[in-house]
């Protein structure tokens, strides 16, 4: 999907406590590969993953 303007707004990643598996950088990398142009972490009851998405995914150009 090249050039793709979809962009997933609903994620939880390892930080959203009971309820999310993914990794943010496994989130990353995909929407990365996929060419999202961004992508939203909406993790439950705190922000633990924060500065580590904000990082990682500005690394990728997200």
């Amino acid at each position: 999907m090249p050039g793709s303007s979809f962009v997933h707004l609903h994620n939880h990643t390892e930080y959203s406590l009971l309820d999310g598996a993914q990794s943010i950088s496994g989130m990353i990398r995909r929407a990365k590969d996929l060419d999202m142009p961004a992508v939203a972490m909406t993790d439950h009851g705190n922000v633990f993953g924060a500065v580590k998405f904000f990082q990682k995914a500005r690394k990728e150009g997200i």
